[in-house]
């Protein structure tokens, strides 16, 4: 059975409507305190290859709940004045999210290339102990 979109024109489609950052550009603003990465990775992506100092980690599967102040997930950290900058391992499921929660009208950015492209740019990484 053919679907009538695929998963990688689905992120195509996003990635055209949305705001994405460079790696380079998002090292250099880690330390900014008016911006949070957040981490949509699952917990053992996060466990097995480290994250990003100050990152939130927000699993991908409760990220709308999360962000929605009308829900009783949400989580006080997206009500913040922050610019919110979201990160997977390559930059697909970041995408298809930021598209999401554009859509709901919670204003984000992604890292365009993920977590990935981090290491491979020397961006720092944090292991649990």
């Amino acid at each position: 059975m053919a679907l009538k979109k695929t998963s990688a024109q689905m992120v195509a489609d996003a990635r055209t409507r949305i705001e994405e950052i460079e790696t380079a550009d998002l090292i250099a603003m880690m330390d900014d305190p008016g911006v949070q990465i957040v981490d949509l990775r699952d917990p053992r992506e996060r466990e097995r290859l480290g994250f990003i100092p100050g990152s939130f980690h927000c699993p991908r599967g409760m990220l709308e709940f999360w962000v929605d102040p009308d829900s009783p997930y949400f989580k006080e950290i997206f009500a913040e004045d922050r610019k919110f900058v979201f990160h997977c391992a390559s930059g697909w499921r970041s995408a298809i999210s930021v598209d999401t929660l554009n859509d709901m009208g919670f204003k984000s950015a992604h890292l365009k290339n993920g977590f990935s492209d981090w290491v491979k740019m020397g961006g720092p990484v944090e292991t649990k102990r």
